[in-house]
């Protein structure tokens, strides 16, 4: 867990340097990654590395899925983000080996300091595990593990670690 320092709650959290980077990954991506068919994988993770992405093997990203900063998302091979998938990584998110993100899933790596008058960011990892499933619209909270070949419902909201093996579902997820 990391909590950000910001003055107030209209101040950002991020380094003149690290704002104009993301806005450098969003101009990038959207000119060059998000009009593109889904052959060209390749181009589209290419260019993910080229802004710091963590990328081993062949992951799948669709040309809609969302990453805010790319540089603290980690996928492993065959793993994938789906259609319109969003991957919030203020803080670092990695997609084990064989894993799907389905179309519209939300993973979320930050909240705020509730008690604090700046409501300071706070980020937190999220980790998915090898050959999970998490199913369309399910929403991941910032520090959610999920285990080994797990499944997450669609449209679930995911509040707590998921053991591997288990299936998942409802709001909150059970």
């Amino acid at each position: 867990m990391k909590v950000h320092n910001q003055a107030d709650a209209y101040s950002s959290p991020w380094t003149t340097g690290q704002r104009i980077r993301m806005m450098a990954w969003n101009t990038c991506w959207s000119l060059f990654c998000a009009w593109t068919p889904k052959p060209l994988n390749a181009w589209r993770l290419l260019w993910l590395k080229l802004f710091g992405a963590k990328l081993t093997g062949k992951p799948f990203v669709h040309q809609r899925a969302r990453i805010q900063i790319p540089w603290n998302l980690e996928m492993h091979d065959k793993s994938a983000l789906g259609d319109r998938a969003n991957a919030y990584t203020l803080g670092r998110i990695v997609i084990g080996r064989g894993s799907t993100v389905a179309q519209e899933a939300y993973l979320c790596t930050g909240t705020h300091d509730f008690a604090s008058p700046a409501l300071n960011l706070i980020t937190i990892p999220i980790v998915i595990g090898e050959d999970v499933f998490i199913g369309a619209r399910a929403f991941i909270l910032p520090g959610v593990s999920i285990g080994n070949k797990a499944i997450v419902g669609a449209c679930s909201v995911v509040t707590k670690n998921v053991a591997a093996g288990t299936i998942v579902k409802g709001n909150p997820a059970k």
